[in-house]
Formats: C-alpha cells, structure tokens, sequence
C-alpha cells in the first residue's frame, strides 16, 4: 500500500525544512508549499520534495497545493495579521480535498483573553481547524531555542550581552529539530492524536540568567543577561530587519506572559511521540554555533585576552 502524500507548509522555514527531510526519508511523497522559487526552494527540492508556490490567503492556489493530500502541516508566519483567514481558507480546501490528518501550529500562549492580538487568533484558529474535522492536532512550543542567538547573537558578539524582558521566569527552550521531530512522527502515524493539544519544551526549566551561562560555556566567551522592561525591548526590536509592527506587539505582550509566568512548563511530550528526548541547550549550543558565526569565539576570545 502506497504511502499518502503530505503537504508541508512554511516548508522553507527551519522547522519545516526538516519536517520535509525527516518525512521524505521515512518514505512520504511530500508537497512542499513555499511563496517563492528560491535556493530554499532548491534544497527542498533536492531532499527529494515537490515544490509548489502557493499563498495560504489565497483559496485557489491552496485548493491547488492539496489536490490529492490527505495529510498536512499548517503554518502560518508570525509577521502578518491575517491568520484566521488564512486557517480558514486552509480549512475549506484541506476539507473538500479530503484531508484526514493536519498538525497545525500553534503557541503556547493561544487563549481567549491573552493580551496578543496573534495569540488571541492562534486561539480562534485552533477551534476553526477543529471544526472543518479534518483531524486537527495542535502543537504549543514554548520559546524556540534559536531565539537566544536570532535575538541576541549581534549584542553577544558586540558586547558579551544578551538582552531580553523576561526577568527571572523560567522556559525551557526547545530547538526547531526537535518540533519537527515531532510533526512528522504524528504526519506519519496520526492515530490517537485527533484533537490533541500538545505544549512542546525542552528538558529543562532555565532562567535567562543561566541561559547565558550555558552560552558562556558553550562559546567560550563572557555571556550576561540584561533585562529589559517589555515597552524598552519593543523600542529595541524595530530596527531589526523582519520585524513588522504587528509582530514586535506580539513580541511585548508575549513577554508580559514569560513574566507573569505562562511559560513556566515543562513536558516529556517530545519524548513520549518521538521516542527520543528533547535535546538540552547545551547541546543545541554546540550543534547550532557555528550557523551563527561563533565557531571561533573561543579562540578569538583567548587571543584578545592574551594580548
């Protein structure tokens, strides 16, 4: 019996990427959605994917993507504004075209009442992707371990300083490798897991405080953490390329929620549908160094210290 394609959506982003990897090598034909034909698009395509171009506010070319897909992974990206929209329009097309099986993502601070605008509609786009009964399954990550270096990389290699709002909260920090883990294990088996709502963490609760010990550790230079009031992160955040006006209120609101403690939690779940347990920050730092340009901090570090 052949295997059902899967589409994967935001398949040029790091957790897409890798869900298109791991479920082309356990033998899936998989469709990979992305906005654009770029070098991202030609490395999906050498991992063995089909590369459509599709727009997720767009019914026709959605309708298109998943013509003859029964399972799917919907993702929808954090810069814009229109996510209900887009989920329902997802929802008419993976319903009519017959789709059984869809992880979407989430966030762990999707609810009714929470301050974000895109946190409040991660909650209603939940309950839409429920509705159409296309078999729903809900992923809630904390806080991506990239953030540490796509946030703080630059002030870290300037000035030895990590700077975020999150005071002396806890998260436990989980890499995009190991979410994707975690969808393609349930795209590849979705049985029991229709209607699950799942909070994904990394294996242990840290402050950002001993994040940035771990980042001394693991770069082999001088790492501190300067907290910030949320309102003085928003102002710091707008020069940064991508980030859109929308997201940054996002960003404010969410870290209100880190120091009100919502993401205080830390769950097994990795481990319980992969098999395998979410990797620890240090070894998310050693793998991931050198992507953000730190594979000689050490060496460089122990030079200016000896001259």
């Amino acid at each position: 019996m052949s295997k059902p394609l899967i589409l994967v959506t935001a398949a040029a982003g790091k957790t897409g990427a890798r869900i298109v990897e791991q479920l082309v090598d356990r033998g899936f034909p998989v469709r990979a959605l992305v906005r654009v034909l770029d070098e991202r698009a030609t490395r999906l395509e050498a991992l063995g994917a089909q590369v459509v171009v599709g727009d997720l506010h767009d019914l026709a070319s959605i309708r298109a993507a998943l013509t003859g897909v029964k399972r799917a992974y919907f993702c929808y990206p954090p810069q814009e504004t229109q996510l209900v929209d887009a989920t329902a329009i997802f929802a008419i097309a993976a319903r009519d075209a017959g789709v059984d099986a869809v992880v979407n993502m989430s966030q762990i601070t999707a609810r009714e009442d929470a301050p974000s605008p895109l946190s409040r509609q991660h909650w209603q786009a939940e309950r839409v992707l429920d509705w159409a009964g296309i078999g729903a399954v809900h992923i809630k990550p904390t806080f991506f371990a990239e953030n540490l270096f796509m946030f703080g990389a630059q002030t870290i290699a300037d000035e030895g300083k990590l700077y975020f709002p999150f005071a002396n909260e806890s998260h436990a920090p989980i890499a995009a490798a190991d979410i994707a883990r975690v969808v393609a294990a349930i795209l590849a088996d979705p049985t029991g897991h229709e209607g699950q709502r799942y909070v994904l963490t990394g294996p242990e609760l840290l402050t950002v405080s001993e994040m940035a010990g771990g980042l001394n550790q693991g770069l082999g230079i001088p790492v501190e953490y300067v907290d910030l009031e949320p309102a003085r992160w928003a102002d710091a955040l707008r020069p940064v390329p991508g980030m859109s006006a929308s997201l940054i209120k996002h960003l404010q609101a969410v870290a209100g929620d880190h120091r009100n403690g919502v993401f205080h939690v830390q769950t097994d779940t990795v481990k319980q549908i992969t098999g395998h347990a979410a990797q620890p920050l240090d070894q998310f730092i050693q793998e991931t160094r050198s992507e953000y340009g730190f594979d000689d901090a050490g060496e460089d570090a122990a030079v200016g210290a000896a001259t």
